[in-house]
């Protein structure tokens, strides 16, 4: 149902089992894993039974996760996706990461961009939300550049690593 998705420097594609040692080297960083409510991964088996669960959901078009690769080299550079599909009530949850490495360089407002405006155009949604730990400004800062809109911050809304966080809720409508 949902395409691969292609930007300027980036290729979006759909999460395969052969994409674990790649997406592992990303998971593994406790950097990267500071704000998501997973522990860093110690073992590619962890990224592969992430890739199971993930697959399980877009299979029941419940989610859908894509690999971020660079377009040239075709690279695992991250991943993004929606997190939650609520095609009842047109609505999705963002999800992003991105290797450390490649911090700073516009590649996620660059996937982002192109998740948002596949979401309005493609799949007829209305609202897109993302939800972030208060203290990610670079998330926060990117949500805002690209024109998500502050609603509020959900008290000890997910408990991560057996604590709970707030979480701040931004979103986008297809009319913004």
């Amino acid at each position: 149902m949902m395409n691969d998705l292609t930007t300027e420097r980036l290729t979006l594609k759909k999460i395969q089992e052969n994409d674990a040692a790649g997406l592992f080297a990303v998971w593994s960083d406790p950097d990267v894993t500071r704000f998501m409510n997973i522990p860093a991964f110690t073992g590619e088996d962890q990224a592969k039974e992430m890739i199971t669960i993930l697959a399980a959901l877009a299979k029941e078009n419940k989610a859908l996760r894509y690999t971020i690769r660079m377009k040239d080299s075709g690279q695992i550079i991250g991943s993004c996706g929606y997190n939650v599909l609520d095609f009842d009530n047109q609505r999705t949850e963002l999800g992003y990461e991105l290797a450390k490495g490649h911090w700073g360089n516009g590649y996620a407002s660059e996937a982002i961009r192109e998740l948002s405006r596949y979401a309005f155009t493609e799949l007829g949604l209305h609202r897109i939300e993302a939800k972030v730990e208060p203290e990610n400004d670079n998330s926060i800062r990117l949500l805002q550049k690209l024109g998500f809109t502050f609603e509020g911050t959900l008290r000890d809304a997910e408990k991560a690593k057996g604590r709970f966080v707030d979480l701040a809720m931004y979103a986008k409508l297809s009319s913004d």
